[in-house]
């Protein structure tokens, strides 16, 4: 029962973190706000939800790596895949030499394996943070686009060196090739797992609705098991289940893009998945911070780890960690893009320009989250000899600090950095949003014309209904996309589509009240009101 009621207050915690960052009078973000309410809910209780790796992994990460999978532009992915490779593979190997050889410099009484394995999990950056800060800051498209993606699968890639830095500390032997052929499959087999079996799921459903017909609820319950399952079918068969529900994802996207699903399946699977990533997001950031009292708790045998150093050090060695992470990420970029240059430049193509603080934009935007708290606990507690794991209340105690630095440095650059800051655009989007706008509009003219000939030759009675409404809808169509035969301008069309959008919304407003007051007063039922008032509530949503 005090389980229940724990779990019960982190959702409230999640209820009220917005409310609480709004009214606050400074500009707090929403993630800090929902650590200090998980802190407080430990406080209260004398107990938080404690981290179990493995159920953290398995109800966490599957839904949101397959929902972010789902709706992230695969076409922006796919434009950006040089630098999202090289940041979701290579940087975080670089991180893993680069920051576990300061850790060890820095405190020689942690051994080089488990730095390494300290380095490994503070490599991958957080997806949930990384929409967290994205909320509060402005972050150009092609930068979000490339940060979403490597979000999505160094997870992955920090994981596996963690795994193997740990195994090397426990049993003292590291084999390159070994660890070589492992990545490449955990990585291959998560990826094809995934995606085979979302496929495989998404066929037989189809064959199912084909002859059953379709159930909006079974299709958003459908959609809610798969990440689920893939996840648990993929790890028991030793691949990445991270890689498995990213495929997922991206898989249900190509699924969903053959438009077989009615309409109200997609409008109730994304009011339940927002639902969902809104909870998932807001308990993952109070979950962390329902960590830190036993973290708190630990720091004394974490100073006595660090080699006898004051508690008060501790600190100090999770910033240097934080700025040794920003300093590799700013080494790779700048290295990558000049060798992104200068092969857009053997290709006969001129590279776009790109400042200083774009490049440490990227470096800072770098956020850690519960991930990395969540893997560093599965440190293990002893050696394969049975002497303690050496250093593991310091591992514990670093990645909790480099988690909280990483997004105050975020937070606290990010705005200045991000200010007036015109990142290279791509054309290439514009044009894309001209052709969906021209092609629709094209598709509903020409299903206008045929479908009115059609019906005026099947009822020749209501010939001229069909052909007149045709001609007023065809009218209706090109005045909302921006066409007017007076030949009025840009300015004043789009003046005449903000007024007309501002007079149907209060039409809107009206009829609504209306049919709740006939409901209040008994003359239509409350069943009634609410269909047209749902049916009032997707218009009203639609113009704005």
């Amino acid at each position: 029962m005090e389980t229940f009621t724990v779990v019960v207050a982190m959702l409230v915690a999640v209820l009220l973190s917005g409310g609480l960052a709004r009214l606050s009078p400074i500009p707090i973000p929403l993630p800090f706000v929902q650590i200090a309410l998980g802190f407080l809910i430990s406080a209260v209780f004398q107990r938080g939800v404690l981290i179990e790796p493995d159920i953290f992994f398995l109800l966490f990460l599957p839904p949101l790596l397959f929902l972010d999978g789902w709706r992230v532009s695969k076409l922006a992915v796919l434009r950006e895949s040089s630098s999202i490779i090289q940041l979701a593979f290579g940087l975080v190997f670089l991180t893993v030499i680069g920051v576990g050889y300061l850790i060890h410099w820095m405190i020689p009484a942690v051994p080089l394996p488990v730095a390494f394995a300290i380095a490994a999990i503070v490599s991958p950056t957080d997806p949930v943070a990384v929409e967290a800060i994205s909320r509060r800051v402005h972050i150009p498209r092609r930068m979000m686009a490339i940060l979403e993606g490597e979000s999505l699968f160094n997870d992955a890639s920090g994981l596996v060196a963690f795994r193997f830095a740990v195994a090397a500390a426990a049993t003292g032997t590291f084999s390159l090739s070994n660890a070589a052929l492992s990545f490449v499959w955990v990585s291959v087999a998560g990826l094809a797992a995934g995606a085979g079996i979302t496929w495989l799921v998404m066929r037989t459903k189809t064959f199912l609705t084909s002859r059953l017909g379709e159930d909006p609820g079974a299709e958003v319950l459908l959609s809610l098991l798969t990440p689920f399952f893939v996840y648990f079918v993929t790890e028991k068969i030793g691949a990445s289940g991270i890689l498995a529900a990213v495929a997922a994802g991206i898989m249900m996207s190509y699924s969903e893009l053959s438009g077989r699903a009615l309409a109200a399946t997609r409008m109730e699977r994304r009011a339940v998945w927002d639902m969902v990533q809104f909870t998932l997001n807001g308990m993952m950031f109070v979950l962390l911070g329902e960590q830190f009292p036993t973290i708190l708790d630990g720091l004394s045998r974490a100073a006595r780890e660090s080699g006898g150093h004051s508690v008060y050090w501790l600190p100090v060695y999770g910033l240097v960690v934080c700025i040794g992470l920003v300093l590799c990420r700013l080494l790779w970029v700048t290295a990558s893009l000049k060798i992104n240059a200068a092969l857009a430049r053997r290709r006969g193509t001129e590279p776009p320009e790109i400042g200083a603080r774009v490049i440490l934009a990227v470096s800072v935007a770098g956020v850690r989250g519960a991930v990395t708290l969540a893997g560093v606990m599965t440190l293990p507690f002893a050696l394969d000899s049975g002497a303690p794991f050496p250093a593991r209340d310091l591992a514990v105690s670093l990645a909790a600090m480099v988690i909280v630095f990483s997004l105050l440095l975020a937070n606290a650059t990010l705005p200045a950095l991000m200010r007036d800051l015109h990142f290279p655009a791509n054309s290439r989007i514009q044009r894309e949003e001209a052709l969906a706008q021209e092609t629709m509009l094209q598709a509903a003219l020409d299903s206008l014309a045929t479908g009115a000939k059609r019906r005026a030759a099947e009822n020749p009675d209501n010939a001229a209904i069909y052909l007149s409404l045709a001609d007023n809808l065809t009218a209706t169509l090109r005045r909302q996309s921006g066409e007017d035969a007076g030949g009025a301008s840009a300015e004043q069309l789009a003046k005449q589509s903000a007024i007309e959008r501002e007079m149907r919304l209060d039409a809107i407003s009206a009829s609504r009240d209306a049919v709740f007051h006939l409901a209040r007063a008994h003359r239509i039922s409350d069943t009634l009101a609410r269909e047209q008032a749902r049916l009032l509530d997707l218009h009203e949503a639609h113009l704005r």
